[in-house]
């Protein structure tokens, strides 16, 4: 067959747009659109054009075959479209494939007017197929995967006493486990998302968790020092590749009009493992054993990988033709002030996180650590909820608003320190705030990036984690030569500069608007 004509940009627009409304959704749904003849001429169409065949499920009430994605949904089409829609070339359906229907791969031919014509039928054929849902059992794996990073993460801090008795070390060496964890995930995630970005998504997303389930099964085994912090370093390791991945994964399995939705869901795993981890890995101690606790967290990571293959379709990772150098994703328009503001609102709140304990006794609430947490644990849910129904209408004016009652909230807790009921209150905003940051700071990074969103969240990952080490250091510094008393004025200090920064990244990374507009 002759190479197809190459379509106008808006042709292309429009098939791109075309792709991902119908990105995600059920079989039922292909199955409607799948007996219209101009849908199957468009789902031809679009094989042409992304030059392979793509995965055959037959539908019954045709018999015919439909570009169904992977498995039994449509999948990855709008990211594969603009990686191939500059080169178009045509190819013969697979040798299993039957034609969509008896000589369209032997006659079809593009041009300008019947291309748009069948993305026009596309676009109302998809139109009646009505809103989509979100893939909740699948965007769960990821939450599910960020619960098992951080509570892997935090759990030794509730362990202290008994694997310091354990390793025979004391227990400031025993914090060191949480530090070489971190320092895994700050070091990998950069050079391995970046030496794996042609590896298919499924395959690497299962090796990191079971990177986790090796790592935490070696240091329940373990009764050496060095082995026990070799073993977290490599966790840390796994947890950097885990991050690097979920956001661009996660991504590919929703349309954009639903993608802060979708980091919002994945995102809850987050303050639910920093509210409940801790507390849940010192009362399982108590019961089975330092030890024990890490073999249940293996056992862990064994049934996600086991959900993830069931429920997760796979991708490929990005072609070689289209990476960027590092280099030049760190350069991309709107990147920079993005990650600056990962690092001051990352730090401000974790100056405060740290330091939380001798904060609440300055405030007169040292006897409610526990209770403080976990008020801002709830806080933080309600918060990723709320971004999660905004961001994808208003992913500028929600992280201004957010930012803004950060900067509330410290004061508040500036006010606290003075009055137990106003140092509650601003517990309770500093969650409701702080919840959504991730998905906020995620899904600009994502639109920054485009198709290297990968490499950019891994940037991201990298940032966050230094923040986080940042936040231990410069709060520590400020207890020795102050008090705690000073930390809510750093973090008004610091939500302002972040604030500050977000106004002026009205252009490129913090666009107004609904995204995908401009």
């Amino acid at each position: 067959m002759p190479n197809p004509a190459k379509p106008s940009q808006v042709s292309q627009d429009r098939l791109r747009a075309a792709l991902k409304a119908i990105d995600g959704n059920d079989i039922d749904v292909v199955v409607q659109v799948g007996t219209n003849v101009a849908m199957q001429q468009f789902a031809a169409e679009a094989e042409l054009w992304l030059g392979r065949p793509c995965c055959r499920t037959t539908l019954p009430s045709t018999g015919a075959r439909c570009a169904a994605g992977i498995g039994d949904r449509i999948h990855g089409f709008g990211s594969l479209l603009s990686k191939h829609c500059s080169a178009p070339r045509s190819i013969a359906p697979a040798s299993e494939a039957t034609p969509l229907t008896g000589t369209f791969f032997s006659t079809l031919t593009r041009t300008e007017s019947s291309l748009t014509a069948k993305v026009s039928a596309a676009d109302s054929a998809t139109i009646s197929a009505g809103p989509q849902r979100l893939p909740v059992l699948k965007l769960l794996a990821f939450t599910a995967a960020g619960f098992l990073a951080i509570t892997t993460e935090t759990v030794p801090a509730g362990l202290l006493p008994r694997i310091g008795q354990g390793l025979d070390v004391s227990e400031g060496l025993v914090g060191q486990l949480v530090t070489s964890y971190a320092l895994g995930a700050v070091i990998a995630a950069v050079p391995v998302i970046a030496a794996t970005r042609g590896v298919r998504r499924r395959p690497l997303l299962m090796s990191a968790i079971s990177g986790l389930l090796v790592f935490n099964a070696v240091t329940a085994l373990s009764s050496s020092y060095p082995l026990t912090l070799t073993a977290r370093f490599l966790a840390g390791m796994a947890t950097g590749v885990v991050w690097g991945l979920l956001v661009g994964y996660a991504l590919r399995l929703v349309p954009e009009q639903q993608q802060g939705r979708a980091l919002a869901v994945v995102g809850v795993g987050q303050p639910i493992a920093l509210t409940l981890g801790v507390p849940l890995g010192t009362l399982l101690g108590s019961l089975v054993g330092w030890r024990g606790v890490f073999w249940i967290i293996s056992g862990l990571a064994l049934v996600l990988i086991a959900w993830i293959r069931a429920v997760l379709p796979d991708f490929p990772g990005q072609e070689a033709s289209t990476r960027r150098p590092i280099a030049s994703v760190a350069a991309l328009p709107g990147m920079r002030p993005i990650l600056l503001v990962v690092l001051l609102w990352i730090l401000a709140h974790n100056i405060l996180y740290t330091y939380i304990s001798p904060y609440l006794a300055a405030a007169g609430l040292g006897g409610r650590v526990d209770a403080m947490l976990f008020v801002f644990g709830a806080g933080a849910i309600i918060g990723i909820w709320g971004t999660g129904a905004l961001v994808d209408r208003a992913l500028r004016t929600v992280t201004l608003v957010s930012l803004a009652g950060f900067a509330a909230a410290a004061l508040l807790l500036g006010v606290g320190l003075h009055s137990a009921p106003a140092a509650v209150i601003g517990v309770v905003c500093w969650g409701l705030t702080f919840g959504g940051a991730p998905t906020l700071l995620q899904t600009a990074v994502a639109d920054a990036a485009g198709e290297d969103a990968d490499i950019a969240q891994s940037m991201m990952v990298t940032v966050f984690n230094l923040a986080v080490a940042g936040g231990g250091l410069v709060g520590g510094l400020l207890l020795e030569a102050i008090d705690a008393t000073v930390f809510p004025w750093v973090l008004l200090v610091l939500s302002m500069a972040g604030g500050a920064v977000v106004l002026t990244a009205r252009a490129n990374g913090f666009r107004p608007g609904m995204r995908g507009t401009s």
